[in-house]
């Protein structure tokens, strides 16, 4: 469970990577070393900061970039896109159509998801069926999109692997029937500055980014610009904790289901984002789920460090993920 944390921690998981497929993982030193670093940083903050990721910084700039090309195109192009039930609710939302708890959020974003053909998951995934939008123009948007989305899967596929043995349990708790077919999702997000009138800014008629909320799954991977200070981290006592961009890192955070995972030993934190500078603000946001029907419950680990109390029900992701509205941010 969270704590009165001040800052997010940084963790580089180099040693973890290099040794992540090797059947003794468990054993090395370097590992066990990010396995603590990570146990800690999901205990007290369930937020920390991803180095030695090696996923390279042209890739990560490439693909903000060209989200922010995409959201500099007049509106007509934009919507020639726009989120539908009929694609599963993938698509292009425009700014204020996407509400946090009752409140227009002051960003507009593409939302993609892993795509769903008809009966895949029975009438669970009926309201996800379909698949992703990509726009024509920038061109290359989906092939880079497509190339980003399959390494962010591997590398949270490893990240989980620390994980699960953090929480005492074997390297593969989160694969097979659990996440082996992780359902991932992808929020591409742009947040307009503050306007300026007179040389002086002013706030938007609803300064909230992204109105405050947690994460659905296991892992979320944020890719935001590097000189914005916009997302912030709420801890124990109710404060709002700033998590300024690292150049060259991820912002990791757990989500709901690996709460759950961990039977609370793990919390997913809320977080917002408000935009106060000038600047438009884009972020990119992969989030690796579990599959999408598999039923989620402590694992035997997680009971066995909280004292063999189970603290959490079963829960079928699919229809978390539903129930919630089928939508993520950061």
């Amino acid at each position: 469970m969270a704590t009165d944390f001040s800052s997010i921690p940084l963790i580089d998981v180099s040693a973890l990577l290099a040794k992540c497929d090797d059947p003794k993982m468990g054993e090395d030193p370097g590992v066990l070393e990010v396995v603590r670093q990570l146990d800690k940083a999901c205990t007290e903050a369930g937020f920390f900061y991803l180095k030695g990721h090696g996923v390279s910084d042209a890739l990560l700039k490439e693909v903000k970039d060209i989200t922010r090309r995409f959201f500099e195109l007049p509106c007509e192009e934009k919507t020639k896109i726009k989120m539908t039930p009929a694609a599963g609710f993938r698509g292009y939302q425009r700014v204020g159509e996407n509400i946090t708890k009752g409140t227009p959020d002051m960003h507009e974003a593409i939302d993609c998801y892993k795509e769903v053909t008809r009966g895949m998951y029975g009438d669970l995934g009926k309201t996800m069926e379909g698949y992703n939008q990509w726009p024509q123009n920038p061109p290359k948007f989906k092939v880079i999109m497509e190339e980003y989305i399959s390494i962010c899967t591997e590398l949270a596929r490893k990240i989980m692997r620390g994980i699960a043995l953090a929480l005492g349990g074997s390297p593969d708790e989160f694969e097979g029937q659990r996440a082996g077919d992780p359902f991932w999702v992808m929020r591409l997000i742009g947040y307009p500055g503050l306007t300026t009138t007179n040389g002086t800014h002013e706030a938007m008629k609803n300064d909230i980014g992204c109105g405050a909320h947690t994460d659905y799954g296991l892992l979320t991977l944020l890719n935001q610009d590097e000189d914005i200070n916009a997302l912030q981290v709420r801890n124990l006592s109710g404060e709002w904790i700033s998590a300024p961009p690292v150049p060259g890192t991820f912002v990791c955070n757990i989500g709901d289901m690996l709460k759950i995972y961990s039977n609370g030993l793990y919390e997913s934190t809320l977080h917002r984002v408000i935009n106060n500078s000038p600047k438009y603000r884009v972020s990119v946001v992969y989030f690796y789920e579990t599959n999408f029907d598999t039923v989620v419950e402590p694992l035997k680990s997680s009971k066995t460090r909280t004292n063999g109390t189970k603290k959490f029900r079963k829960v079928v992701f699919g229809d978390h993920l539903v129930s919630k509205g089928s939508h993520e941010f950061c």
